[in-house]
């Protein structure tokens, strides 16, 4: 009896296991789903967030660039098309001033565009010498800003610092030539041969000939000569400009350096004394003092008369015989004196 009992008992011990380890594995394999399904669950939010972002931030995007268009639309139709100085903003000022004429707008205008004018003096005064002073072309150039605030219309459709400029630089011009006291014609013949010189000799690497000069200008050599001497127009320069020979001392002016004709030589001084005094050798002491008195002091024949209790016919005759004295005397002593 108890050995037909115990295998009974193995039987149903060996059910229960295979019973609980089915029971585990059916736990894992829910507990393995469920953990699936939410990680898939996860997943799928994530998902779904990033395409709900996306999707706003493209529609933001396309928003502000809605807006943005919108605003260069407004910009666009506020902003006035301008035309000159028509739309600009001083059209009411240029308004104002062809209604009036005020001087204190005109002022105003002025003060404006001044810097056209230092602009233009200061370009021409490169190709201009250095005897010509900036203040004098923008001197000349405020005039010729003037005249041009006057003659602007500015319906016109034109900018203004355009059509003042040319009128600046014209007045400036203008100023010149009428201090220029050569023709304008000569300044254009001497510019002619200057460019046509310059010309030959780039061409041939040294000075030109007249020939070669006559005809490069198509004109006789005689012709070119008389067109040579008529365009030599003498250059004015200031005397009071400072010279410097580059060593570094003080610099001295021009007029230092020239010759004053009014002045005596002192070498003709000392021929003059010396002659004096080998003519005067050979007389008395009345002579001396009447030719002293008379050619080195500069007195008459009265006052040296009266000076030397003689009277005036009396001083003339001394005078005659002293004369015919020296001239033989100076005959006789020429080569010697080697006057």
């Amino acid at each position: 009896m108890a050995a037909t009992k115990t295998p009974r008992r193995k039987a149903s011990t060996a059910g229960a296991t295979s019973t609980k380890k089915t029971a585990r594995r059916s736990s894992s394999t829910g507990v393995a789903s469920a953990g699936s399904k939410s990680r898939s669950a996860t997943a799928t939010g994530t998902k779904k967030a990033a395409s709900k972002a996306g999707t706003k931030t493209k529609a933001s995007v396309r928003r502000g660039a809605a807006a943005g268009a919108k605003k260069g639309a407004t910009k666009s139709k506020s902003r006035k098309r301008v035309f000159g100085e028509i739309g600009g903003e001083n059209e009411a000022l240029w308004r104002e001033y062809a209604k009036t004429h005020n001087p204190e707008l005109r002022n105003q205008l002025m003060e404006m565009y001044l810097p056209v004018v230092h602009f233009i003096a200061e370009r021409l005064l490169l190709t201009l010498p250095r005897s010509i002073d900036v203040d004098d072309l923008k001197s000349a150039g405020v005039f010729g800003l003037m005249d041009a605030i006057d003659g602007f219309d500015i319906d016109r459709q034109i900018k203004f610092k355009t059509y003042c400029s040319t009128r600046i630089r014209g007045a400036i011009l203008d100023e010149l030539r009428s201090q220029d006291w050569v023709p304008r014609l000569v300044r254009l013949r001497a510019h002619q041969l200057a460019r046509t010189q310059a010309t030959l000799e780039a061409a041939h690497g040294r000075a030109p000939t007249d020939s070669e000069m006559a005809d490069e200008l198509q004109v006789s050599v005689a012709d070119f000569l008389a067109m040579q001497q008529e365009s030599r127009a003498h250059t004015v320069r200031s005397l009071s400009e400072s010279w410097d020979d580059g060593s570094g001392d003080q610099a001295v002016e021009k007029i230092d350096f020239l010759k004053d004709p009014g002045s005596p030589d002192p070498a003709e001084i000392l021929n003059q004394e010396d002659v004096m005094r080998a003519i005067i050798r050979s007389l008395n002491r009345r002579e001396k003092q009447i030719i002293l008195m008379y050619y080195r002091d500069g007195l008459t024949m009265k006052q040296i008369g009266s000076l030397m209790t003689l009277t005036e016919s009396r001083v003339c005759q001394i005078h005659s015989n002293v004369m015919k004295k020296l001239k033989l005397h100076l005959e006789e002593s020429r080569e010697r004196l080697h006057i």
